[in-house]
C-alpha cells in the first residue's frame, strides 16, 4: 500500500473512531480512560497522527460495541504478514519518526543489517523455514532500511554493545560486510553509532533491545523487545525512564570516533579471517 493511500486509510479509521465515539456520547478523555490510554491519544488516533496498537483497537471495539470493526480494519492496514503483530505498528511509526535512538545488546539493529546478515539471523531463528519465508523476511528488513536513504530521513543514533561486533553471525565474510556497512553509513554521516565496550561493566545491564522514536507532532514512544515479544510504550513516565536508561548507556559508551575505529578494526579482522579460509 502506497504511503498516501495508507495515510488516507488511517484518516478514515480515525474519522470512524470519532463518529462512533460521539454516537456513544463519550468524550476523548472518557473513551481513553475506558481503553487505558489518555484522551490525548484518542485525539491523535482520530487525526491519524498516531496509530494504535492492536490491543487498543480491540478494547475500542469492546467499549463501543462495534463488532470487531476497528480490529478488522487495523489488521487490513497493518497487512504486512512479514512482521508479527507486536512489531507491525513499530514499522508504521518508523516511517514518520523524526529521530530514532536504538540500543542493540547482541545483534545489529534491523535498520542497519545487510542482506547476508539478515539472512543468517533469520535462518538461525527459523532453522526449518522455507527459502521463500527466509527471502520474505530479509526483503522486509531491507525495505525498512530504505528510510535511512530518504532525503527526509530521521536522525539515527545507535548504541551497540561490543557483543554485536564479536558474535560471528553468518561467518567472517558476512560479519566483515556487516561492519563495513555500518562504518560506511557512519562515514557518510547518515547515522551516529557508539559502541558500549565490555570494559563498561555494570553499565551494560540492559539485556533487551530498546528503540526510542520521536515525532514532529506527537509524543515520543519507546519500544522494547525480547526474543519472543515486544512492547510499544506510550506512557510518558515510562518513556522518560527509557530515555534516561538510554542516556546512561550513551554516556558509558566510547566516543563516536573511538567506536568507528573499533568497528573498522573488527571488520578488518573478519575480512582477514575470511580471506584465509
Amino acid at each position: 500500500m502506497a504511503n498516501a493511500s495508507r495515510q488516507a486509510a488511517w484518516e478514515f479509521w480515525g474519522a470512524e473512531l470519532k463518529r462512533r465515539r460521539k454516537d456513544a456520547g463519550l468524550t476523548q478523555e472518557a473513551l481513553g480512560g475506558m481503553v487505558f490510554v489518555s484522551g490525548c491519544y484518542i485525539g491523535q488516533f482520530e487525526q491519524a497522527i498516531r496509530k494504535p496498537q492492536l490491543d487498543v483497537a480491540q478494547r475500542i471495539d469492546r467499549v463501543l460495541q462495534t463488532d470487531g470493526f476497528f480490529e478488522r480494519t487495523w489488521r487490513k492496514l497493518i497487512d504486512d504478514q512479514r512482521y508479527p503483530d507486536y512489531f507491525a505498528a513499530v514499522v508504521e511509526l518508523e516511517r514518520v519518526t523524526t529521530r530514532i535512538c536504538e540500543f542493540a545488546p547482541t545483534v545489529a539493529p534491523g535498520l542497519l543489517q545487510t542482506a547476508g546478515y539478515a539472512r543468517a539471523v533469520t535462518v538461525a531463528a527459523n532453522p526449518f523455514a522455507t527459502e521463500a519465508f527466509v527471502e520474505e523476511k530479509v526483503s522486509a528488513r531491507l525495505e525498512r532500511a530504505e528510510i535511512l536513504k530518504d532525503p527526509t530521513r530521521p536522525q539515527y543514533w545507535a548504541v551497540l554493545h561490543e557483543t554485536v561486533l564479536r558474535i560471528p553471525v553468518g561467518g567472517p565474510a558476512t560479519m566483515a560486510d556487516q561492519l563495513e556497512h555500518i562504518a560506511k553509513l557512519v562515514r557518510q554521516r547518515d547515522i551516529l553509532v557508539a559502541v558500549l565496550p565490555y570494559s563498561a561493566g555494570a553499565h551494560a545491564y540492559m539485556t533487551g533491545t530498546l528503540k526510542l522514536m520521536e515525532f514532529a507532532d506527537a509524543p515520543p514512544t519507546a519500544y522494547t523487545e525480547t526474543e519472543f515479544s515486544g512492547n510499544l510504550l506510550d506512557d510518558p513516565a515510562v518513556v522518560k525512564q527509557a530515555q534516561h536508561a538510554y542516556d546512561l548507556l550513551r554516556v558509558a559508551a566510547l566516543s563516536p570516533e573511538a567506536s568507528l575505529a573499533l568497528i573498522e578494526s573488527a571488520a578488518e579482522d573478519y575480512r582477514r579471517c575470511a580471506s584465509a579460509s
